[in-house]
């Protein structure tokens, strides 16, 4: 395990190799979501004006797809962050721009928060399914409506925004779209296209805009399957945060080991500004 606040000063395994690079998630690392706006996790504030003033290359990586990118740049705004829609990287736009490539046309089963990222779009007779966090949306009509777009079509197309299994929202862990997901590729035999994370396009797409190679940059997330093991099957560096929906039995997952563990966002960047 990484070294903490007052554990030493032995530096840890993930930092041997220097970082050049950073990718950062957003829920459950610089905030917690619920009432309102949510609350920005202690220290992550700060955390994030000391990457930036040091000069690193950062970027933040989200399956976020409840609200759209300058939404969400904007409610992280209100809770002290200073960043920028640029700087941002979720599923949303990158499901536009494959529809608009194609000539798609989607079944849009995602929330309607996220519903104008998808604006103008011809969703006449869709042929295609993206599917995202909906939650009150997926119903068992709506879920019917999506297997009948997918089962009756001769190149069935399913985009999902993420895969993850559960979120955090207030207090209460929240189902993901990944059983969602699951479920449509069982019923309709069709493999999802993973729009964010952990699909290895999304982080590359990511390092790439700021021009530094995986061996190079780190992830630092809370959840251990689309954070972390995304991460580390692109030869990303993956550390897990103790924050957001981390549960103690992550630390015992059966097949993908962080680089290593943190308490928050900010005992990461205390640890690289340390020994980086």
């Amino acid at each position: 395990m990484a070294a903490g606040r007052g554990e030493g000063d032995e530096r840890p395994g993930w930092l041997s190799k220097k970082i050049q690079g950073i990718l950062l998630d957003i829920t459950g690392v610089l905030y917690n979501s619920g009432e309102g706006s949510g609350y920005a996790i202690q220290g992550s504030v700060e955390a994030v004006k000391k990457l930036k003033a040091a000069g690193y290359k950062v970027r933040f990586c989200t399956n976020e797809d409840q609200c759209t990118r300058q939404q969400l740049v904007n409610k992280l705004g209100h809770l002290g962050f200073s960043l920028s829609a640029h700087e941002l990287f979720s599923p949303c736009p990158i499901g536009r721009k494959i529809i608009q490539e194609r000539n798609l046309r989607p079944f849009l089963l995602i929330h309607p928060g996220g519903l104008p990222e998808f604006e103008e779009l011809d969703c006449h007779e869709p042929n295609c399914v993206v599917i995202g966090g909906a939650e009150e949306q997926f119903t068992y009509e709506n879920m019917n409506r999506a297997f009948r777009v997918l089962v009756n079509s001769e190149n069935p197309v399913l985009l999902a925004t993420g895969y993850g299994r559960y979120y955090k929202s207030g207090s209460n862990l929240t189902l993901d779209v990944g059983p969602y997901t699951k479920a449509l590729e069982f019923a309709c035999d069709v493999k999802a296209e993973i729009l964010g994370k952990p699909a290895a396009s999304f982080f590359l797409t990511a390092l790439a805009d700021i021009n530094v190679s995986p061996e190079d940059a780190v992830m630092i997330g809370d959840d251990i399957v689309s954070d972390v093991g995304g991460a580390q099957a692109c030869n990303i560096r993956g550390v897990q945060v103790r924050t957001g929906k981390f549960r103690l039995q992550d630390e015992h997952h059966p097949t993908i080991k962080p680089n290593g563990y943190v308490n928050d966002l900010a005992e990461a960047v205390d640890l690289i500004l340390r020994y980086n």
